[in-house]
């Protein structure tokens, strides 16, 4: 019997939004179909600039969040007629809106963590019943908040044998790791920066909104001096469980990072932020995961291909392949998540774990919005 969730996310790099229409009513959770929208352009620059503050922005995040809801509804919409099904037959949306600031247990031992979205208007849009706010309950228990992935990683990957990674490279990277024979040491946390600081740049001096498979950046030559200023970050070496966001890793932390260093050629910045975004992933790789037999990749990194082929080169024991050759396109994991994710909630089954975010223990992750 079907079981039908849709998964929806925008994730940190600001490229668009996924959705999935996701089946758990067999051993393993199918994806019946998918489908990808880009944001418009006023609302993608004006969720960008939400990351910092600036005059009016209560106002303006409200308004945002309505805008980046109407687009979720319209993608979740299309995606059902595509597919053929009726909202009647889906048991939920899960939404995880648009992060525009994430501070876990800073200011005051709690600190807080803010995703723009709308989903009573979600909703009220579509027919069907919302879950979303998946990341407040575990700040609540003393967690991170992030990454949220991990639990669902474990799920749909974790029988396969030995060590494996799981690597999500969105405008941040995360990653996860899977033991076949210790499932209840899931670990996950968040690496750096993964595609935000690269996009930026490339679409600063190009014009494209990102670096195609990565044949900007090969263009370019690695300056070493450079990557070794930029992988002085703190937030590199300190241990898990940790999370990031562009609260941190934005155009201005690299401005800071790039003094001394402005007569350096677009072209070979941009090869050694791809090198950094390599570097930190695989440095994780290598302390959390050691003995790994291979890195699944997924998100849009994954589609980088000279950033596939650093990863490969600096993890030479480790077979690197996309998430789909496993049974799950790269840019179908995270919007298959939060289908997982809300499935969860509905069902009053924890959806975090604690050993991924510090937190208590175990929680039911997200809120519901009735239809």
């Amino acid at each position: 019997m079907s079981e039908l969730y849709v998964g929806l996310m925008s994730g940190t790099s600001l490229d668009g939004v996924d959705a999935v229409l996701a089946d758990f009513g067999g051993a393993r959770m199918q994806v019946l179909g998918a489908r990808s929208t880009a944001l418009p352009a006023a609302l993608r620059q004006e969720l960008l600039q939400l990351n910092q503050s600036g005059n009016n922005e209560l106002h303006r995040a409200a308004l945002a969040a309505n805008g980046l809801t109407e687009v979720y509804a319209h993608l979740a919409l299309q995606l059902l007629q595509q597919c053929g099904i009726q909202a009647a037959q889906v048991k939920a949306i899960g939404a995880h809106g648009q992060t525009v600031r994430h501070q876990p247990q800073a200011f005051d031992g709690v600190g807080y963590t803010l995703q723009l979205n709308q989903p009573a208007l979600l909703a009220e849009r579509t027919g069907i019943d919302v879950v979303a706010d998946f990341r407040s309950r575990d700040l609540a228990a003393g967690g991170q908040g992030a990454p949220l992935v991990p639990p669902f990683h474990q799920a749909f990957f974790g029988a396969l044998a030995g060590v494996t990674g799981v690597l999500n490279i969105g405008g941040i990277s995360n990653l996860t790791v899977l033991r076949a024979d210790a499932p209840e040491a899931l670990l996950g946390f968040d690496c750096g920066p993964g595609n935000a600081l690269m996009d930026s740049w490339c679409q600063a001096h190009t014009g494209a909104a990102y670096d195609a498979a990565g044949a900007w950046a090969a263009s370019g030559r690695l300056d070493t001096a450079l990557l070794a200023r930029l992988l002085s970050e703190p937030f590199f070496t300190k241990a898990a469980p940790k999370s990031t966001g562009r609260d941190l890793f934005n155009e201005a932390w690299l401005n800071r990072q790039r003094q001394g260093f402005e007569a350096l050629a677009p072209q070979d910045l941009q090869n050694t932020l791809t090198e950094l975004t390599a570097q930190a992933c695989a440095d994780s790789v290598r302390s959390a995961a050691p003995g790994c037999q291979r890195l699944i990749v997924c998100g849009g990194g994954a589609l980088n291909a000279y950033l596939m082929q650093r990863l490969q080169a600096l993890l030479p024991h480790c077979q690197v392949s996309d998430s789909g050759v496993y049974g799950l396109p790269p840019l179908q994991v995270e919007a298959s998540a939060f289908a997982w994710l809300a499935r969860q909630c509905v069902l009053r089954q924890s959806g975090s774990v604690q050993s991924v975010t510090g937190a208590r223990g175990a929680r039911i992750l997200g809120a519901i919005y009735p239809r």
